[in-house]
Parts: C-alpha cells; structure tokens; sequence
C-alpha cells in the first residue's frame, strides 16, 4: 500500500528558500555595506576631524607629516626619534614592524652597541647614560614619540647645533611634553616632529 506525506511534510520549492535568503543578503548588504560605513565615517568627521583625516600636522597650508608616524631625522640640530625596523626605509608607513629580534639575540645587542656609538660620536662631550627608547625600535616601527629622558639628553647637541640657549631648548621640550591620557594612561612622551617643527619655527640666531 502506497505511503502518502502529508502536504505540510513536503520540500519547500526552491524559489521560496531563495527569495528570504537573497532578500536577507540584499538587506545585510546595504546596512553593513554601506549604511553602517556612512554612519560611521559621519559621525567621525564631524566630531573627530582631525583623528579621522590622519592626524596631520600642516604648515602652511601643506601636511608635512603625521602625529601618528615618526620620521627620520639626522641633523644634529634636530631631535632623533626612535630607531625604526621598517625597510626598505625608516618609518615606513607600508611595511609597520619590529626587527623580531630576541633580546638574546648578538645582532641586537651589536645593533643597540653601533647606535650608542652613533649617539657618542654626535655629541662627545655628553657622558650621561643613553635613554633606552633612543637604541631600540618599537614594536610598529613608526613610534613618532620619545621619553622626556631621551629628548632632554639630545638638548644640548640640538642648542649648540642652533646656536640656542640650552635653557630655551630645554623650554620648548617642556612645552612639547605630552602627559599621560586622563593623567594615568601612558606615559609622559614628546612628539619628535612637532618638537623639530617648533625649532623651524623660533627666530634664526
């Protein structure tokens, strides 16, 4: 005897397990696709234009850099940033990252030896122990600041460098230190190309 299905048991047809399921992409499309990404970006360039835009710093008129991506400076009258890993240049914004090298590790500690030597070499006179952030690179590669420490043991290479009093290098660093966010998050920091933009800026000597 033959067995009969109820109606209520038989496969939905394909077109009514297609229709919801385009209609569904169709609308997850649209709200995540593009009405969250409007909404978002709205919402950023209005309350925060600067952060969303990149965080430039300009000088007239012009951006000359980012406070968020460190450059390379090798001037004596400049402040240096960080050592940067990132190749197949210094601060590499494409190519973000450490050496990867373990603290073990002899081409690390010859890398750290050549950089103190290159700071010594630079200011001879200078006996003070040398700030750990100014022969280590960070974890990124495109740290744009440096401790106070480090900027203050580069003052009096930068002064001479400028013919500035060291007093007045000493403010601007001061005026440059950043401190921590809500006054407990991070740590006390210098931004290395505002500080160096802020040198530009004083009256030549």
């Amino acid at each position: 005897m033959p067995i009969r299905i109820p109606r209520d048991d038989l496969p939905a047809s394909t077109s009514g397990v297609l229709r919801p399921a385009l209609t569904l992409f169709v609308v997850l499309s649209l709200v995540t696709g593009l009405l969250y990404p409007l909404a978002v970006t709205g919402v950023a360039q209005t309350a925060f234009t600067h952060q969303a835009n990149g965080s430039l710093i300009t000088q007239g008129g012009k951006a000359v850099g980012s406070e968020l991506i460190g450059q390379s400076f090798t001037e004596p009258g400049h402040f240096w940033g960080r050592p940067s890993a990132t190749a197949p240049m210094p601060y590499n914004a494409s190519a973000s990252g450490g050496s990867n090298l373990g603290p073990t590790n002899p081409a690390l500690t010859d890398a750290v030896k050549a950089r103190i030597e290159a700071l010594r070499a630079a200011d001879p006179g200078n006996t003070r122990p040398v700030p750990v952030d100014l022969v280590t690179a960070s974890a990124s590669g495109l740290d744009p600041h440096i401790s106070p420490a480090a900027a203050a043991y580069q003052t009096e290479r930068v002064a001479r460098a400028r013919s500035l009093p060291v007093v007045q290098v000493q403010a601007l660093v001061q005026q440059h230190t950043e401190s921590p966010w809500l006054g407990v998050l991070g740590e006390p920091r210098v931004n290395v190309l505002a500080l160096n933009l802020a040198l530009e800026a004083l009256p030549k000597q």
